[in-house]
């Protein structure tokens, strides 16, 4: 199936009141368990890759064409509408090899920039993506992010609700993500989330609004946020953490002498990657729930249709 555009699907669960989660992959293994969860929740799905973790040496050096080349494969396979994402790209630069690698939508990571510098960036890359049809998201404000010794705040900075409306209207980003307590990478609990700024945001800003940090992001809070405007949830952390406790459980119940024909790449029951794509399934499919998405394959049928 054809990539369908990002504001078509974000428009489309904006207007019928559910999110849809970019569920962040790392390679065809993990793209693959989010695919085979938004297929069995019959659920549209922002697939893609993110480059806030990733070496910028590899990235420049043809990674991102991997990733594109990857995405696109399992896109256009794909039973339910996707849009792809380079997500977080540390450059304007990289963000157009994005675009040029095959991503129907990027963004650049400049949640420490000065904000007038995100604008002329954002604003160039806005001018160049939309040309060939590709979204683009913003971020203004930098969430807090998770340490192994506690939260570190001291980079973080919440979302103005006037600035926000001046970034979106200065840029032309066809979503914004913003920072409203939600934090980065949080695993042992749940982020508070300040409704009250999101509310004032989605007052002032008439695009979708993004979350990231969705890892932590409190169950019982989604609904309303999506109310006030949330139209996409990203998660990365977790679902690193579910393929690993996969992975780990898999290799330590081989032993000694194992059958590493069978253990890696034969994609039967006993391969090790298997369990744990596995693992990282189940928790997109739960997710998907979670955020109100699964039966809500409609977008490409309503386009094919007009």
């Amino acid at each position: 199936m054809p990539l369908v555009p990002l504001q078509r699907i974000l428009g489309k669960a904006r207007s019928d009141g559910y999110a849809v989660g970019y569920f962040e992959a790392w390679d065809a293994c993990s793209l693959e368990a989010v695919l085979t969860a938004a297929e069995e929740e019959a659920a549209p799905v922002v697939l893609g890759f993110g480059a806030m973790m990733v070496d910028g040496t590899w990235l420049d050096g043809g990674g991102i064409e991997v990733l594109g080349a990857i995405g696109r494969s399992y896109a256009e396979k794909s039973a339910v509408d996707v849009a792809l994402l380079f997500n977080e790209a540390h450059s304007l630069e990289q963000a157009r090899h994005g675009i040029d690698a095959g991503f129907n939508a990027v963004m650049i990571d400049t949640h420490s920039w000065q904000t007038d510098d995100a604008i002329v960036a954002v604003k160039e890359l806005c001018r160049v993506a939309h040309q060939s049809g590709v979204a683009v998201e913003g971020e203004l404000g930098s969430p807090a992010e998770a340490t192994a010794s506690g939260v570190d705040h001291s980079h973080a900075s919440l979302t103005d609700p006037d600035e926000a409306a001046r970034f979106v209207e200065r840029t032309a980003v066809d979503c914004l993500a913003v920072s409203v307590g939600n934090v980065h990478i949080m695993m042992d609990r749940e982020a508070s989330i300040d409704m009250e700024r999101l509310r004032s945001i989605h007052q002032r800003v008439d695009v979708p609004l993004v979350i990231h940090g969705g890892t932590s992001f409190p169950p019982a809070a989604v609904v309303q946020a999506i109310a006030l405007g949330v139209a996409k949830f990203n998660v990365g952390t977790v679902l690193k953490h579910a393929f690993w406790d996969g992975l780990e459980s898999s290799v330590r119940s081989v032993g000694t002498n194992p059958e590493v024909h069978q253990l890696l790449g034969s994609h039967k029951e006993s391969d090790v990657m298997g369990v744990a794509q596995q693992r990282m399934t189940t928790k997109v499919r739960s997710l998907i729930r979670q955020y109100g998405g699964s039966g809500r394959h409609v977008v490409a049928a309503e386009l094919s249709a007009r």
